[in-house]
């Protein structure tokens, strides 16, 4: 059993290292054939016909928006219980951002206000040009309606995944832009699948996927068809609109093409450790994570809300802490952040997730969580919460 435990961790194998081993002594450190056998694996995993790697998942989000048109005089909606990157994308293009309150059951953007918004907003004409619905903690929105909407009001879909691949929605992989223009996975350390730092973008878009590739390379192309005049030379590149750097190296690739061999055992571990969770849970006076019939989670996350009749929220995170139980909190809304406030945000404006906020504790979940320390988180939190003066004893 370990001293500390974290919410979340990479498992890097012996194969893992191997293979970051075998670009090294490769002729290619970046932009060679590892990162699309990489970008191959993805797609071909999700359903999806193309996909392009980045150094994150909110380049991926940035560049995203770009290749949908997304700038100033427009809207990008998203839900507010996510990371500020699903948010930040958007004003990264000059575009103004809005927020749609969350489903109190799955943590997700409510369809049902997503609805009621669009309708408000088409008569005011302030409909969105991009939405981004955040499949929290590794559980897929509800797509379908989101397409439908999106068919009927005329928006671009943009799903920000990064908490989900391997998950499920109606028995396809996520990632698959049945009902989306584009999907957007993180490969961060604390994900699912990691490449250390590290996104990828996957469409069916033939347009949009030529579009991502130039924007992640300074808009430049080496294309003779797609080049304003004709080439001079083998060398000849052309610059065809303001891109980033934003290329994923073949080192982070060769690390993630590993990871994905090993993507359905990573998810069937956390599957079985969250419904162990469940079990071991289900009597404490804690709200458990609720699953959408059409999904099946990949469990980035396992979260849990504390019922307001038990010890206050701070004092129980305080004191799972302190027990060198490393629980975190995910998320605080994006729109009670300083800057987003400054923009005329306001606390009420989205009762829902500010009540999760008050509320959610992530409890340590990942591959390598062993047995006797997931015992540990559940007796240490049910200490806690069977005795009100353990937390005081602990916090003081």
């Amino acid at each position: 059993m370990t001293d500390y435990i974290p919410y979340g961790r990479q498992d890097i194998s012996q194969a893992d290292i191997d293979a970051v081993v075998e670009v090294l002594r490769s002729d290619w450190l970046t932009q060679g054939p590892t990162i699309e056998r990489f970008e191959r694996a993805v797609a071909e995993y999700c359903g999806a016909k193309h996909a392009v790697a980045v150094t994150s998942a909110t380049a991926g989000l940035h560049v995203g928006c770009l290749s949908m048109g997304l700038g100033a005089g427009d809207w990008l909606w998203t839900s507010p219980n996510t990371f500020v990157a699903s948010a930040n994308c958007g004003l990264y293009c000059g575009a103004q951002v809005d927020f749609v309150d969350i489903d109190p059951k799955t943590y997700n953007m409510s369809v049902d206000l997503l609805e009621a918004k669009l309708i408000d907003a088409e008569k005011e004409g302030k409909l969105p040009k991009v939405v981004v619905p955040v499949h929290f903690a590794g559980q897929s929105c509800e797509m379908q309606r989101i397409g439908e909407l999106a068919s009927r009001y005329g928006f671009h879909v943009l799903e920000d995944a990064s908490h989900a691949i391997g998950a499920r929605y109606k028995d396809r992989a996520v990632g698959n832009c049945q009902y989306s223009d584009l999907a957007v996975f993180s490969f961060h350390p604390v994900k699912i699948v990691t490449t250390g730092e590290g996104g990828v973008v996957v469409t069916n878009n033939a347009e949009l996927y030529k579009k991502l590739t130039r924007l992640r390379t300074h808009g430049i192309t080496r294309k003779p068809d797609l080049m304003t005049e004709p080439s001079h030379g083998l060398w000849y590149y052309q610059q065809l609109e303001l891109g980033f750097n934003y290329r994923m190296t073949d080192i982070q690739a060769g690390l993630g093409l590993s990871q994905m061999q090993r993507l359905d055992e990573f998810v069937e571990r956390r599957r079985s450790l969250a419904a162990r969770y469940d079990a071991l849970l289900s009597d404490l006076p804690l709200s458990l994570p609720a699953q959408h019939a059409d999904t099946r989670s990949s469990w980035h996350l396992y979260v849990v809300r504390l019922q307001q009749a038990r010890p206050a929220h701070r004092k129980v995170f305080e004191a799972l802490r302190a027990a060198r139980i490393g629980v975190n909190l995910h998320y605080i809304p994006v729109h009670l952040q300083p800057f987003y406030r400054n923009l005329g945000f306001n606390e009420g404006d989205y009762p829902s997730a500010e009540q999760y906020y008050r509320e959610a504790i992530s409890l340590p979940l990942y591959p390598g969580l062993s047995e006797a320390d997931r015992d540990r988180v559940v007796s240490v939190l049910t200490a806690l919460l069977g005795d009100e003066r353990a937390v005081s004893a602990a916090t003081a």
